[in-house]
C-alpha cells in the first residue's frame, strides 16, 4: 500500500507541475502573440510612409 501511495504522490506532483508550467507558458505565448501583432502593425504603418 505504501508503494502505491508513493507512486501516486510522485505522479500527482509531476502532473501538477506540468499543468502549472503549461498555464504559465500559455499566458506568455498570448502576450508574445499580441506584441508581435502590434509590432507588425507598426512596421506596416512605417513602410507606407
Amino acid at each position: 500500500m505504501s508503494d502505491i501511495l508513493k507512486f501516486f504522490n510522485q505522479e500527482t506532483f509531476a502532473v501538477a507541475v506540468s499543468i502549472f508550467l503549461l498555464v504559465r507558458v500559455e499566458s506568455k505565448l498570448d502576450d508574445l502573440t499580441q506584441a508581435i501583432a502590434k509590432l507588425s502593425t507598426i512596421i506596416m504603418s512605417h513602410q507606407k510612409d
